[in-house]
């Protein structure tokens, strides 16, 4: 017994050490969102999008990495969604926002950062919401994907006036209550979505390694995984919100 009870302390030590590790993985996108505004300080804006696209890759697999080694039940203490949260805000936010500043993609003067405020503020607003994330895996509201719309602008090219124009109007949906996909945690569609996804991310990693030159065929083709993730958002919000709808009217008269 005194073997057993040493070597089941020992497992847990080595899980201990191991869910730590996962903190310092999510906390290691503050430095990657740091450089990735140092780069866009330094007009070097296909670096900055890497360092974007490797802050995201991080944010994409933490939490699988979290939930697996049960990070919340060993270090109870500790706030990883919090720190997540932080970490999120500065590389889909701030990076961003700051690298249209100084890519000239928006207007010039008082009005660009009127826009990146409107970027910055709707963006603090949604990351404060206690139900910025339902208990069916979705995101309540835009989620703040602005490194994408950042990526999207700069590869269109488009005037920094219809660029200003985007950017309020993804603003005003953070605080519209509409369900938006968790890629992956939404239980509905999710095998769909996590194959396109992985298709999507090979052709943005394309695009990133020929970002001076983009191939435009194939910035639409990724595209078309923004538009079906947009789409189907608001379908799947329909169907949900009548099946809650069906289910409240059948518990009444029951």
């Amino acid at each position: 017994m005194p073997v057993i009870r040493s070597r089941l302390r020992s497992r847990e030590a080595v899980l201990k050490i191991l869910a730590w590790a996962v903190h310092a993985y999510t906390a290691s996108g503050a430095l990657i969102g740091l450089l990735a505004i140092k780069l866009a300080a330094e007009h070097r804006f296909r670096g900055s999008f890497i360092m974007m696209a490797v802050a995201t890759a991080i944010d994409s697999s933490d939490g699988v990495l979290a939930r697996w080694l049960e990070v919340k039940t060993r270090i109870p203490n500790f706030d990883g969604a919090l720190l997540d949260n932080i970490v999120d805000y500065l590389t889909y936010v701030v990076a961003p926002a700051y690298l249209m500043l100084c890519a000239g993609m928006l207007p010039a003067g008082i009005w660009g950062y009127a826009v990146a405020a409107a970027v910055l503020l709707s963006s603090a607003y949604g990351f404060c919401q206690t139900n910025a994330k339902t208990p069916d895996h979705y995101f309540l509201g835009f989620p703040s994907y602005w490194n994408l719309v950042a990526f999207y602008l700069y590869c269109f090219g488009l005037r920094p006036a219809l660029n200003a124009a985007i950017l309020v109007g993804f603003a005003a949906l953070v605080f519209v209550p509409i369900k938006y996909i968790y890629p992956s945690r939404t239980e509905l569609l999710r095998r769909l979505t996590v194959t396109l996804g992985a298709i999507w991310a090979a052709l943005v990693a394309y695009l990133l390694a020929t970002l001076h030159t983009p191939n435009h065929f194939v910035v639409w083709l990724s595209f078309s995984f923004i538009g079906y993730y947009l789409i189907m958002s608001v379908v799947l919000h329909a169907w949900t919100t009548w099946a809650l709808h069906r289910t409240r009217t059948h518990e009444r008269q029951a």
